[in-house]
């Protein structure tokens, strides 16, 4: 336990300490130590324990929902630890401890948020098959981009704005499709059985925040790309 704290602490402390030297290299002056432009090596800040409660609330939910051992209370868990989303973000930037562990579990808690409550409501059969492929399909899509960026940038992307209405759109949607309510009647707009809500059928509420949370991941896909192919071009010109 304590090599696997150390071994992380030190991969953190590098990716630090090359952002630090690129910095010096542009001529930036360097931000007080916790802020968001220069983030500790701490691990275990207040923050990041936020972080932590709720990866487990996550793992709580999934037994409870998937068992069909209690819907509400297996909401209640996945609705504290979205609403919390944003909480160990404001006490890490109030506090000054802003972590690079945080910066980097912060989006990965965001997706396994969403990977759970897609994969619960695809388990019990309330949401179609093509909506959890598009979403893990992009996440997965990012993180193989993310890697490949890895070798012309050190720090990962920050998180663009559109990122978080994704989150939040997309959080929002599973959440009262976790609810099953309230229920709509169906737009009629097309007929096609993999669409609920935009066909006759009735549907939930939450259905349509997360078509529109899809429309707005895959323009933020869109966005990251860009940038990566940005930041790849700018490596190749400096070398």
């Amino acid at each position: 336990m304590s090599t696997r704290y150390e071994l992380l602490k030190d991969r953190i402390k590098k990716i630090a300490d090359a952002d630090a030297a690129e910095h010096q290299a542009l001529g930036i002056s360097t931000d007080p130590v916790g802020s968001a432009n220069n983030p500790s090596t701490q691990i275990l800040t207040p923050a990041n324990i936020i972080t932590f409660c709720r990866l487990i609330l996550t793992v709580v939910f999934l037994v409870l929902f998937c068992g069909r051992v209690n819907r509400y209370v297996a909401l209640a868990c996945y609705a504290t630890a979205a609403v919390t989303d944003f909480l160990d973000g404001q006490i890490a930037r109030r506090t000054q401890t802003v972590s690079w562990l945080g910066k980097i579990m912060d989006p990965i808690m965001d997706r396994v948020l969403l990977f759970t409550g897609v994969l619960g409501l695809l388990v019990v059969g309330e949401l179609p098959i093509w909506v959890p492929i598009f979403v893990i399909g992009r996440d997965v899509y990012l993180a193989i981009g993310g890697a490949i960026l890895t070798r012309y940038r050190t720090r990962p992307l920050d998180v663009v704005f559109i990122g978080k209405v994704t989150t939040a759109l997309l959080m929002s949607g599973f959440s009262l499709c976790l609810l099953g309510l309230p229920v709509l009647g169906g737009l009629g707009l097309v007929d096609a059985s993999w669409l609920p809500g935009l066909n006759a059928k009735p549907a939930c509420l939450g259905i349509f925040l997360v078509y529109a949370g899809i429309v707005c991941s895959a323009i933020t896909a869109g966005i990251y790309t860009a940038q990566g192919f940005r930041y790849k071009r700018a490596a190749s010109v400096s070398r």
